[in-house]
């Protein structure tokens, strides 16, 4: 299978989880598309469910699929979240964000009562950080945010570029929730849950891209098929 088809594999699997009835939480990213289309066709097909995007370009799509949605603040619990992932280890860890929208993304997971995740069996790594670590910061005190999650990365043990992201060559790049993203260039991040203690004390920092205790489950696609992971 190609790489596509091994996502739209394992988007096809975690379907499989969805019932009747369900809440979902609907994830961002190529993989979360796939999802969000299958999902589509068994919803014109009868299936009785209600969603919660965690993008505007995730909403879009649903929108375009007569999914019906609806907001957290209306169904502030959900079943399942689908989404996909950077990067994911054997703990089931997480780097996240590479679209931009980690932070709608981690509120809707941790909201959900499993969160499935949905890749090829290319994310799936040893130890995370060869994927940059996306940050949502803060627009007021850009500097000043970047300074401490420098002073965090470094405690941490981790060094490399820190950079804004942005959208051609003078325009930062802003999230759905109107902030902007900073990518992390570490290379190997050698303790991730210590990483994240550390960036979440920052008072800048809107949220990171590191997803820690939040996934229950993994489903990667390879050219034997999608296999499980689930946490130990």
């Amino acid at each position: 299978m190609t790489p596509d088809e091994q996502k739209r594999a394992a988007a096809a699997k975690a379907l499989e989880y969805v019932q009747d009835g369900m809440r979902l939480g609907l994830g961002t990213g190529s993989t979360a598309a796939h999802f969000v289309d299958l999902l589509g066709q068994r919803v014109k097909d009868g299936l009785s469910v209600i969603c919660v995007p965690t993008s505007e370009q995730t909403r879009d799509q649903a929108l375009s699929l007569n999914i019906p949605l609806t907001t957290l603040d209306e169904t502030p619990e959900l079943d399942i979240t689908v989404d996909g992932a950077d990067e994911v280890d054997a703990s089931l860890r997480l780097i996240k964000g590479g679209g931009g929208a980690l932070l709608r993304e981690k509120i809707v997971a941790d909201v959900s009562k499993r969160m499935i995740v949905i890749a090829d069996d290319s994310k799936l790594v040893k130890t995370l950080g060869a994927f940059p670590l996306p940050i949502e910061v803060n627009r007021f005190g850009l500097q000043a945010s970047l300074n401490a999650i420098d002073k965090a990365a470094r405690a941490s043990g981790c060094s490399g570029d820190i950079t804004l992201r942005m959208v051609g060559e003078n325009e930062p790049f802003i999230s759905d929730s109107g902030q902007y993203i900073v990518d992390c260039h570490f290379g190997e991040i050698p303790d991730a849950d210590d990483l994240a203690t550390r960036l979440a004390g920052i008072p800048g920092v809107m949220e990171h891209g590191l997803f820690v205790g939040i996934a229950t489950d993994c489903l990667l696609a390879g050219s034997d098929g999608v296999r499980t992971l689930t946490v130990k």
